[in-house]
């Protein structure tokens, strides 16, 4: 066996999946014979990204809580031990120097087993409202990472490390001009350009959003860039024109960022910490179906700072022609705004949770 084996866990939503990612990256780099296993629930979208990432992954049948009344809410305490008893298995045979996880259902039972089990554990939370699973996990945890400050009231003071989100590689490090990235896409060099991001999945409200402002947009001589989500791209890919750029999912976000003269973008803690480091004017439409409403919590954090715009969702219609006009025709508050969400990075996140995790396994 390597000297070295990292778990990790981390998913549902690629604002867990990525983290995790970018941890396990940083952690092979400095140690390139250690072996990494990921933990995920067995029928969300871990089970693909993670494998595409390169790195292997074993799924629990495990599931939140459904908010509505559900027969699928009995199954909960089965998958829990279902979940708990295959996570004694994975670690007995992987033997980990030490578990880590950044949310989501199946880090609950992969890192509360650690912990009975005496192995290390670290977790990572990402929101400026802690989910259940690391309210949970935290009382074994022996460093809780944070992307925000005044968590004490949700975890124990002396295991709180001030680290940031970990973001993907090359989000601010792109040496492309923006007139570079304009051309990329298809886009008019000499136009503003608007880049509309909703989650790895896509957003639907956001989407049905731009689909009704196409007119305003060219109104006011802007272009769109609008990544609209897989499960939406049939229904909004007739609306693709020469100013009017339409596609699943963006690869390059380090060149959607670049053309971009102002963002539309939910309010995820990883979408968050990436804008923070781009720098440019941001209207968050935070998802109000998330849990403890976190998006709203995490986009508020921001604008307490005068460093971005927050449109509730059920608001959209009747403010945000008015907001978004706004802060077009105020060139002073766009660069205010591009300059104070700057200063809100943690451009060395990821190296100081590896830091953390080092202390860990090296005492």
């Amino acid at each position: 066996m390597s000297k070295y084996s990292f778990i990790l866990s981390g998913g549902g939503t690629g604002g867990h999946i990525y983290p995790a990612v970018s941890i396990a990256d940083a952690l092979k780099e400095k140690y390139p014979d250690a072996e990494f296993l990921f933990v995920g629930a067995s029928d969300r979208m871990e089970m693909q990204k993670v494998p595409a990432c390169g790195y292997k992954i074993e799924g629990l049948w495990i599931s939140g809580i459904q908010r509505k009344l559900s027969l699928k809410n009995l199954l909960l305490p089965l998958k829990l031990i279902s979940s708990l008893i295959k996570s004694y298995f994975i670690l007995k045979k992987q033997q980990p120097n030490i578990a880590i996880g950044t949310g989501g259902y199946a880090s609950a039972a992969l890192l509360k087993m650690a912990g009975w089990m005496g192995i290390p554990t670290l977790i990572q939370e990402q929101n400026s409202y802690p989910g259940i699973t690391n309210k949970w996990l935290a009382n074994k945890a022996l460093k809780i990472c944070v992307a925000y400050p005044n968590l004490e009231r949700f975890f124990p003071k002396e295991k709180i490390v001030f680290t940031g989100n970990p973001v993907r590689k090359g989000i601010s490090a792109s040496n492309t001009t923006s007139n570079e990235a304009k051309k990329h896409f298809g886009l008019n060099p000499n136009k503003n350009t608007l880049l509309v991001i909703g989650g790895s999945l896509g957003a639907k409200a956001i989407n049905e959003l731009i689909a009704t402002k196409i007119a305003f947009f060219e109104k006011n001589e802007i272009q769109v860039l609008w990544q609209c989500g897989q499960l939406y791209y049939d229904r909004f890919k007739h609306l693709a024109s020469k100013n009017v750029r339409i596609t699943a999912y963006i690869n390059q976000m380090d060149l959607a960022y670049k053309s971009a003269s102002f963002i539309i973008s939910r309010a995820g803690a990883s979408s968050v910490s990436e804008l923070t480091l781009v720098g440019k004017p941001v209207i968050f439409i935070p998802s109000p179906y998330v849990a403890e409403d976190h998006q709203t919590k995490n986009a508020e954090a921001i604008v307490n700072q005068n460093a971005a715009i927050l449109l509730p969702q059920h608001k959209l219609k009747q403010n945000f022609e008015e907001a978004f006009l706004e802060l077009l025709q105020n060139k002073e508050k766009q660069q205010q705004f591009g300059q104070n969400i700057n200063k809100l990075a943690k451009p060395n996140a990821t190296q100081s949770i590896i830091n953390e995790i080092e202390k860990i396994i090296n005492t």
